[in-house]
């Protein structure tokens, strides 16, 4: 309980680490830091400069209450109300994916493009399926200024997050969401079309680990019997919304390169590009209309 959280910023980071170690979380000296530090409004300087100082009644009851979310398996993010991305912080809700590192690739592997069309074109016109939090279309309209993006999800939970998130970024106005079943309500042509679509197979969703499996909204995993539904609706559906040279960016499981390209393949793109996440895997595919 609360009582027994040393009142002191050093002492209590020691006793959150402990309390998550023993319950076996995997990070525990990280998780405990990001916790202590989040509900009491300090920072890593201040614990190793003032590691004497002060935490308040109501925020050691916060991290208490915390550190047991943090222990019955809720993610440390979701706890926390936010995540990290590409730089930029994100906030969450219940419908939106947390946004993971290996998205990152696609923002990278797909930023010389956005940045070489705004150069050439004054602008480039990004369109971003099942956008979430807005990760990836706030990623790029932070790194290019001439960028403008709609963001599209069939959730308006996810969508009321995103535009906040665009908001706290100072990027609302060159973003828009969009409340839209893939394409079915969009309009216009886009120089980027990104996705990271649900592509975990129906029947594994109960074999991913619990902090996925629990938290995450089941309809951003989903990606059908075989994981690759949402591809064929894009493939089939994006050519009437892509620009005469655009390009289509979608992630993908690290399984389904062979299988994703044969999709687009037969739909009339070829593959542009090729990228791989952090850990060697195959994570990210580029398609151009008309190879």
């Amino acid at each position: 309980m609360a009582d027994t959280l040393p009142d002191t910023l050093g002492p209590l980071l020691r006793a959150a680490r402990q309390r998550l170690t023993e319950a076996g979380v995997t990070d525990p000296a990280l998780d405990a830091r990001l916790i202590v530090e989040h509900f009491s409004g300090t920072t890593r300087t201040q614990a190793i400069a003032d590691p004497g100082r002060k935490v308040g009644l109501d925020a050691l009851a916060a991290i208490d209450a915390a550190l047991e979310r943090r222990i019955s398996g809720e993610p440390v993010h979701r706890i926390l109300g936010y995540r990290e991305f590409h730089g930029l912080r994100l906030s969450l809700s219940p419908e939106t994916l947390e946004p993971r590192p290996d998205t990152e690739t696609l923002v990278e592997a797909v930023l010389p493009f956005v940045e070489a069309t705004a150069e050439r074109q004054g602008e480039c016109r990004i369109l971003d399926l099942g956008t979430g939090s807005g990760a990836i279309a706030l990623a790029l309209l932070s790194a290019v200024p001439g960028a403008i993006a709609t963001g599209v999800d069939i959730s308006q939970d996810a969508l009321t997050t995103a535009m906040r998130n665009a908001g706290d970024l100072g990027l609302a106005g060159r973003f828009k969401a969009l409340q839209s079943d893939w394409f079915e309500k969009v309009s216009g042509r886009y120089h980027v079309i990104a996705a990271n679509p649900p592509y975990i197979p129906s029947g594994d969703i109960e074999n991913l680990q619990d902090e996925v499996r629990d938290f995450d909204p089941r309809h951003a995993l989903d990606g059908g019997v075989d994981g690759l539904s949402p591809y064929r609706i894009i493939a089939a559906e994006a050519a009437a919304f892509l620009d005469l040279k655009g390009r289509i960016a979608v992630e993908i499981g690290h399984t389904q390169r062979n299988e994703v390209t044969d999709i687009f393949s037969t739909a009339g793109y070829g593959l542009a590009g090729m990228f791989r996440d952090l850990g060697g895997n195959d994570r990210v595919l580029i398609f151009e209309h008309g190879f």
